[in-house]
């Protein structure tokens, strides 16, 4: 009897079936839909999907896979989305890329880009803008292909994939979302071990929306028993389907084998492991097929016919024939291009793990050197990873070195500059082992150390980045080459300032004193500029000087654009004159324009939005802060400086009471995921937002918005509007210990004084708790600094008059705040502008104004509306039902909402009768009187008797002019 080793029929997978065919239905629909398919090697996910490909194929689908390769993390970047597009070109030919062949060109080389394989390595890229680029370009090509019709994309054994692929993939979950798109992605649950950087990637894309699991479990016996059924033709005994469902315990691969390597009906003489089982029918095959086998598994799973050819150096027909053998065995299968891969990855590594070490070391440097003698024999812009890969594979540590160097700048490439920090570091660790590292790479051991910080600064691999700067300036000899060490010096006091360790003036003072005394030259003038656009932040007055003295060399060597970014830095520090400020800044604008320098451009626009922002222009802000995306994404760096500008057209929107669009930029800004504190500033608007619409979702943001104030150090401007959202989320949930204790740190916060934008909006908060539990001190902390902190702007100056009215007491409380309220509409922004008109209401019903009163609640209950800002409307209702009118959701604004009775029995409470006397007084019975209490509680929004009596004082319910009418 003939037994196949591989199952016709997909056994009880009806579950993850309709799992599946749920998940394209919803992207059909134009839900963008990721599905994780998990399970351990050999159950069958490969085979799941292809009977769900041909289910959506059949339903008018385009499906697309591709598939990560066995290199590891610093392997073939992008390897996946590569075969996919791949496969696209095929179809559709080049013009489906719309023009952006070159763009394309990183991924596939065959649009014309000339490969990076063995050529002289190129400089290292100065940022991963051109990455994001690539990012959206792949993302919009994925779109217009679900457009066409519904689009599958399968990414296989994810657990192999190397980060930029991962990458890649959060993008498009994440940020990119293509609608009619389905994501799905397979990965090996038992390939999951503590520290793979699978995990935590696979936990990231479970909070984001749309994303489902569907985890692949063994079969059950019945399961176990219709596979072995399909595979012998025949109904096996029902004590062979016990004994190997009792050895497979239900994976389906095993399951095959197992049928294959014992008796057709009984399955008797079972090997005891898997792979005994594996190799057990690798050795029944002819000894020239379990050569080329040896040969090919040092290949990978996947590999080409010429390359085996080249490899193993035997007559085309004695391969053939062996090849031949392995087919027939289904150990190897023929894929539709005429190359070969094994049937399961789990043959390919029992075979691969039997050779022996000089064996498994010749085979690999036999790949790797007819590669580099023929790259076509890959699959284009493969060969620098796949060579770099057999080099180190075969122990061969000179050409490993140079081989990780050139595979390294390939990845810098193709935009994967984790991979290329990766690779880079294989370099530094395989420098030791060769004498002659340096001559073979011509550099010393700093310069290669000197790549990989830069390569991993790039990849947003801060940590490591720090680490590499402690290491080289360990290196470098700072009186001979002073520069090289003041470099590493304000590259670590950067890192220090973004990753909150410190501010990093210690490293850039010293920065500064060995670039002071280099020797003069391009290189100085432009770390010199770095230096002084690093240091504004923390000492801005030393900044100027330094700028002042880079200008002067600059002038000497025709390097004024270098200089640039440091004008912009010095424009934007605190205490300048903005208006003069947006003038410069046009100018900076003109000239990086005329010069061609597309960062330091979109620099200007985000100073520009910024700028506008604190100038109360709103409307011009958020025009420029969307002017200038469309900028960064143009040249190509929409994804790093252009990111501020989301934040900052946020920040606007916000203002300007568009919410629901400010929302929406700080999902986006979320998205770009920007490492260290670089992504804070939408963070802490998307929870003030959050916090001020009450969303089910303000507290796990507040908290996470909340964490950097733990860091040893945060810039300034970053860490007081912290401390503002501090109080409001303790204010929100009525914590009032909590609230004053935020207040107290947030006043005594040295930086305040010096910052007036960021400063009032916290004196505002903090007075507002000061008010709400009566704390004097607090109060007279908050008055001393705003006597002091500057009112230049309107935002500025109409926070310094509702300072004013928290602070006022008795008769000063009504004009206080008749001021703040006038203030906030000069500004515009609607929400403080709600807030206070509440306020203002207390203060004329407490002097008797209820027409002012009716008409502050109701247009305060108006902004809230619109803004959906749910606790400012709900803080109206209880205002206005508390001051005895209707709500603005109904009647007409000033009519009483107590009764005459009830306003009878509030009198008689106020003077403290109890319900008996109150009975007694009015001739009704008890029982109605604690009725009429009951709903006049109800109605005041209070809690007891004490309070109603209290409120109806300070509101004047209880005067002849409260008198119902």
């Amino acid at each position: 009897m003939t037994v196949r080793a591989a199952s016709s029929v997909l056994v009880g997978r009806h579950r993850e079936i309709a799992a599946l065919q749920g998940a394209l239905s919803r992207a059909r629909a134009g839900e963008p839909t990721t599905v994780l398919v998990g399970g351990e090697a050999g159950v069958g996910k490969t085979r799941l999907l292809e009977e769900f490909a041909g289910w959506a194929t059949d339903g008018a689908a385009r499906v697309l896979v591709g598939q990560c390769l066995e290199l590891g993390e610093a392997g073939l970047p992008f390897a996946p989305f590569a075969a996919a597009l791949r496969a696209v070109l095929r179809a559709d030919g080049p013009e489906v890329f719309a023009g952006y062949e070159a763009e394309f060109a990183p991924l596939l080389p065959e649009l014309g880009r000339a490969s990076a394989t063995l050529a002289a390595p190129r400089p290292v890229a100065l940022s991963d803008a051109p990455r994001g680029y690539l990012f959206d370009l792949v993302a919009e090509l994925f779109q217009r292909l679900a457009d066409a019709r519904p689009l599958v994309l399968t990414i296989e054994d994810l657990h192999w994939a190397d980060r930029s692929t991962r990458d890649l993939i959060g993008f498009l979950v994440r940020a990119a979302r293509p609608g009619r798109l389905l994501l799905v992605c397979t990965y090996r649950t038992d390939e999951l071990q503590r520290g793979h950087p699978l995990r935590p990637f696979l936990a990231e894309l479970d909070r984001a929306r749309g994303v489902e699991r569907v985890d692949l479990g063994r079969l059950d016996r019945d399961g176990t028993g219709a596979i072995l059924a399909d595979l012998l033709g025949a109904e096996p005994p029902a004590r062979a389907v016990d004994d190997v469902h009792d050895r497979t315990q239900g994976n389906p691969f095993f399951i095959e084998e197992l049928a294959v390597a014992g008796d057709p009906i009984g399955c008797a003489a079972l090997p005891e492991t898997l792979r005994d089982l594996l190799l057990a029918r690798v050795d029944r095959l002819p000894e020239p097929t379990q050569r080329v086998l040896r040969i090919a598994a040092a290949g990978g799973t996947r590999f080409a016919h010429d390359l085996l050819a080249e490899v193993a150096g035997l007559p085309e027909a004695e391969l053939e024939d062996a090849l031949r053998a392995a087919v027939a065995a289904q150990l190897v299968v023929a894929d539709r291009d005429g190359d070969y891969e094994f049937r399961h990855a789990l043959v390919r590594e029992a075979v691969h793990d039997e050779l022996l070490p000089g064996e498994h070391a010749r085979l690999h440097a036999r790949f790797a050197a007819a590669i580099e003698a023929q790259p076509h024999l890959v699959a284009a812009g493969r060969a620098p990873a796949e060579i770099a890969h057999h080099w180190y594979a075969a122990h061969d540590h000179p050409r490993a070195l140079v081989a990780a160097r050139t595979a390294a700048c390939a990845a810098a490439d193709r935009y994967a500059y984790a991979e290329q920090r990766r690779l880079l570091e294989r370099a530094l660790e395989l420098w030791e082992l060769v004498p002659d590292a340096a001559d073979l790479l011509d550099m010393d051991h700093l310069a290669l150390l000197e790549q990989t910080l830069n390569a991993a600064v790039i990849a947003g691999d801060f940590s490591r980045a720090i680490t590499l700067t402690r290491a080289g300036l360990a290196e470098v000899d700072a009186d001979a080459a002073p520069l090289r060490a003041a470099r590493l010096l304000d590259q670590r006091g950067r890192l220090m300032a973004l990753l909150g360790k410190s501010d990093g003036s210690r490293e850039l003072h010293e920065a500064y004193r060995l670039a002071a005394g280099g020797p003069p030259g391009v290189e100085r003038v432009r770390l010199l500029a770095d230096i002084a656009t690093h240091l504004v932040k923390v000492d801005p007055q030393q900044a100027a000087r330094v700028a002042a003295e880079a200008a002067a060399d600059a002038e000497a060597f025709g390097e004024n654009v270098a200089l640039l970014p440091t004008r912009i830095a010095l424009l934007s520090h605190g205490g300048r004159d903005l208006a003069g400020g947006l003038a410069e800044l046009g100018q900076v604008a003109a000239a990086a324009r005329a010069a061609g320098d597309a960062s330091t451009l979109v620099l200007a626009m985000v100073f520009e939005s910024d700028m506008l922002c604190e100038l109360g222009r709103y409307a011009e802000s958020a025009q420029a802060a969307e002017a200038g995306v469309v900028e960064a994404r143009r040249v190509g760096i929409s994804r790093s400086t252009g990111a501020y500008l989301l934040s900052n057209r946020a920040e606007a929107l916000i203002a300007l009471g568009r919410w629901d669009e400010a929302e929406a930029v700080c999902a986006e800004a979320a998205r770009i995921d920007l490492s260290g504190v670089t992504g804070l500033h939408w963070l802490q608007l998307g929870a003030g937002l959050r916090l001020a619409r009450a969303h089910p979702g303000a507290d796990e943001m507040v908290d996470r918005a909340l964490t950097f104030l733990g860091r040893p150090y945060l810039w300034a401007n970053h860490r007081l509007p912290l401390h503002e959202l501090a109080i409001e989320a303790a204010l929100a949930k009525d914590d009032k210990v909590e609230a004053v204790r935020a207040a107290r740190v947030a006043v005594a916060d040295e930086s305040l004084p010096q910052l007036p934008r960021e400063g009032w909006p916290v004196l505002s908060a903090a007075a507002r708790t000061a008010a709400r539990v009566s704390d004097r001190e607090l109060a007279a902390a908050v008055s001393a600094l705003a006597t002091d902190l500057p009112a230049r702007h309107p935002a500025a100056r109409a926070h310094a008059a509702q300072v004013t009215a928290l602070l006022a007491v008795g008769d000063q409380a009504l004009p206080a705040w008749r001021a703040a309220v006038d203030a906030w509409r000069a500004d515009g922004q609607p929400y403080p502008l709600g807030r206070a008109l509440l306020a203002l209401a207390e203060a004329t019903a407490a002097a008797g104004e209820r027409d002012e009163t009716a008409a502050a609640v109701t247009e305060a209950t108006e902004i809230g509306r619109r803004l959906k800002a749910v606790p400012l409307v709900e803080a109206a209702a209880t205002l206005a039902r508390r001051v005895g009118l209707r709500s603005a959701a109904g009647g007409g604004a000033g009519a009483d909402l107590l009764t005459a009775r009830e306003r009878e029995v509030l009198r008689l409470v106020a003077e403290g009768h109890s319900n008996s006397r109150i009975a007694e007084r009015l001739f009704i019975s008890p029982k109605t009187a604690s009725v009429h209490v009951s709903r006049i509680i109800a109605k005041l929004g209070v809690t007891n008797r004490v309070e109603a009596a209290a409120l109806a004082h300070r509101l004047g319910l209880l005067t002849e002019a409260a008198a119902p009418r």
